[in-house]
């Protein structure tokens, strides 16, 4: 028992000197999980939005329009933002979700959407531009069509501390076009 006691002594008195003297790889770690200036840009998307969208099928012709909410929170301690859509689009229900990553060691932001029109993952990576109020993603998602990759860019604005905009550009055949815009407003 007494040998007992004096281990559980000897490791308490090793971490009080642990946590009083950090190592570089600790520190890293501290300054990767904490979260920052550009987790408190995502936290003040909290809460729900009413959302228009526009999806142009084909450029150039008249887009077709729906509408949906999203339920936006922060998670796992204000680390992640996770946003769940829903609605009703082409006559069927429409359920969505994304994350919303800052990777504090990568310096860049991380946005992943899946929903039930599809069965893949769309991927990007993005900057906020230096006003603070655009981030532009890019990356690529499947194209159903083809079975390729295809790349999207995402230009997502905050237009006032009630309105943003997301409008989405795809690049086939060598050529971005207009693909898709989301108006969200908060609900009161």
């Amino acid at each position: 028992m007494k040998k007992m006691y004096t281990l559980a002594l000897l490791a308490v008195g090793m971490l009080s000197f642990n946590a009083n003297a950090q190592t570089e790889e600790e520190k890293a770690w501290m300054a990767y999980m904490t979260p920052g200036q550009q987790h408190q840009l995502l936290a003040e998307e909290t809460g729900n939005w009413d959302c228009e969208m526009k999806f142009w099928m084909v450029p150039g012709a008249p887009p077709e329009t729906y509408k949906s909410v999203a339920d936006i929170k922060m998670v796992m301690g204000g680390r992640y933002q996770e946003g769940r859509y829903s609605g009703s689009m082409m006559g069927m229900p429409f359920e969505g979700l994304s994350t919303v990553a800052y990777d504090n060691a990568a310096k860049k932001f991380i946005s992943t959407w899946v929903d039930n029109m599809g069965t893949g993952m769309m991927v990007m990576y993005g900057n906020l531009s230096k006003d603070g109020k655009t981030i532009t993603f890019n990356g690529e998602m499947t194209d159903p069509m083809t079975g390729k990759p295809c790349k999207v860019r995402e230009v997502y604005t905050i237009v006032d501390k009630n309105t943003r905009k997301l409008e989405m550009f795809d690049t086939k055949d060598g050529k971005e076009v207009k693909s898709m815009e989301i108006v969200m407003k908060r609900r009161a």
